[in-house]
């Protein structure tokens, strides 16, 4: 505690790298998923080559993937923001699919027959049915990102890990547990925060 009082400005620093990676790399993510992922709710092709690139890359252990990358982008935070984004591309390509797969025929049929064209009847009707399953997606995917990004200290992108590492190295217990508990707990609000947002769009889409 007497740590965490007198280091607090280097704890917030870290916590604010913490959270604009994990930010960058979940709007990155979603950007590209929820392209991907309509184009793979209307394609069964698509789908499986969509799943399986994704879910190889998220099979790919953090430390090799991270490493891969320095040859590439460096050290950094970009490295570990790239990183984020590949473990995040098979939860929210496959919650998106799956949201918009999940719309009853007969709903979609029904504001075809009342004249909406194709992108209307994705947008007014398909989307906003879909998004209890995608923010599931996406809670999933947030809590995995905040987790991991802590191993983006090891190539200098900075953020808690940080803190643990650093504490790791010279055996201070205080520094490992103010970031680790840090990271948990911002694990812990992301989730819960999404949790809610998912109730109170399913009981919407009621």
């Amino acid at each position: 505690m007497k740590w965490l009082i007198n280091h607090w400005e280097d704890v917030l620093i870290a916590l604010g790298e913490h959270v604009a990676i994990a930010l960058t790399a979940l709007v990155i993510a979603s950007v590209v998923s929820l392209a991907i992922g309509i184009w793979a709710a209307k394609n069964d092709r698509v789908y499986r080559v969509a799943l399986a690139v994704s879910g190889f890359l998220y099979t790919i252990p953090t430390l090799a993937f991270l490493a891969l990358l320095i040859p590439v982008v460096g050290l950094g935070k970009t490295n570990a923001i790239i990183c984020m984004v590949a473990f995040s591309l098979m939860i929210l390509i496959r919650n998106v699919a799956t949201g918009i797969r999940e719309v009853p025929e007969e709903v979609t049929d029904a504001a075809r027959g009342m004249g909406m064209r194709a992108a209307e009847v994705l947008f007014r009707v398909e989307l906003p049915l879909a998004l209890p399953v995608i923010v599931a997606g996406l809670r999933i995917a947030a809590v995995t990102v905040i987790s991991v990004t802590v191993v983006g200290a090891y190539v200098n992108a900075g953020g808690l890990g940080t803190l643990i590492f650093s504490g790791m190295s010279n055996d201070f217990a205080p520094k490992i547990w103010t970031g680790a508990i840090t990271a948990c707990a911002l694990a812990v609000a992301a989730d819960l925060s999404l949790a809610r947002l998912e109730t109170r769009l399913k009981a919407r889409a009621v």
